[in-house]
């Protein structure tokens, strides 16, 4: 036991060694960041500034939008900053909180495509009943739930992997404190509390799914029951961008839980990491304005009045 070393940070890995690309795939990350910086950000700021996108279903779109927001804050800038400066290294307390966040805003996030479901189901198979079933009460307290469910799973998950010291080694073949790098260098007692974590953890996912799919298979034989042409687009374009994004979670989930664990840095590695990390926050606001005819509208009217009060500011220079 004298000769073990208990390691305190970690380092990570680099794709290659050359400084040129790690300054390269600096500014790569740079560029999503900023684009889904961007991205999420206007997707909030219409709906909050758009009378006409106050409803239920918006402002889970805009929380969803900031769990995007924040899940790739939380990975990416320390990742560029990480190429720029050519550190390589983390502490256990960072890499800890890294994890413990990461987890967290992808279980709010989850819970809260559940809820949207449900949403989107009452309003398209019982309209009627939409506005007595769906309360701005029912609203917060799913919000709350989501959050509490999220905090509860986050915590376990990630006082579980760090309640024991780490010996083996402290490099991690990736260049963020990813899950499944943490359980390859774990003792196997954390290894074996992880397994019965996540067992329960899927078992709890298939019931959510199970749930979810019932409910869109439910809206999409409503919807080829509807005889108006014009109401069949409208439901369509409001369920098919929460189930692109309800798609594209699922399956940058599944490649990070089932993917091959890393023993050395490869291009490959870097990639799939990329996509699960970036992709989802990237993607997910242009789906939503590719495919809502709603938040399309109301960016078409923000940028009116953008161009409007420019025009008038310049108007007013010019004369002055």
């Amino acid at each position: 036991m004298d000769n073990l070393t208990v390691f305190t940070e970690f380092l990570l890995m680099d794709v290659t060694g050359s400084r040129e690309l790690q300054v390269l795939q600096g500014v790569l990350f740079l560029v999503i960041y900023l684009g889904a910086l961007t991205g999420n950000l206007m997707t909030v700021t219409v709906i909050v500034t758009d009378t006409r996108l106050h409803s239920p279903m918006y402002f889970f779109i805009s929380s969803v939008a900031l769990l995007d927001l924040s899940s790739i804050s939380i990975v990416v800038p320390k990742a560029i900053i990480n190429s720029m400066i050519g550190r390589k290294t983390i502490s256990l307390t960072q890499c800890a909180a890294q994890i413990f966040l990461y987890t967290l805003f992808a279980a709010v996030e989850f819970a809260l495509l559940v809820v949207m479901s449900y949403d989107r189901y009452v309003a398209i198979c019982h309209p009627l009943h939409y506005g007595l079933i769906i309360t701005p009460s029912l609203c917060s307290q799913a919000t709350a739930g989501s959050w509490a469910s999220g905090l509860v799973y986050s915590a376990v998950h990630t006082g579980a992997l760090f309640r024991l010291p780490f010996t083996k080694t402290n490099v991690i073949q990736q260049y963020f404190c990813d899950i499944p790098q943490i359980l390859r260098i774990s003792s196997s007692d954390v290894q074996f509390s992880e397994f019965v974590i996540l067992a329960f953890s899927v078992c709890t996912l298939l019931l959510c799914l199970v749930f979810m799919f019932m409910s869109y298979i439910n809206i999409f034989l409503t919807v080829l029951k509807i005889h108006s042409l014009e109401a069949c687009n409208k439901a369509i374009s409001t369920c098919t961008p929460q189930l692109s994004i309800l798609l594209l979670f699922l399956i940058s989930g599944s490649v990070a839980a089932l993917g091959p664990i890393a023993k050395k840095p490869s291009l490959k590695n870097l990639l799939i990491a990329m996509f699960y990390t970036m992709v989802p926050p990237f993607v997910n606001p242009i789906i939503y304005c590719l495919r809502n005819r709603e938040i399309n509208a109301a960016l078409g009217r923000m940028f009116n009045r953008f161009s409007e009060f420019l025009f008038k500011d310049f108007f007013f220079f010019t004369k002055a």
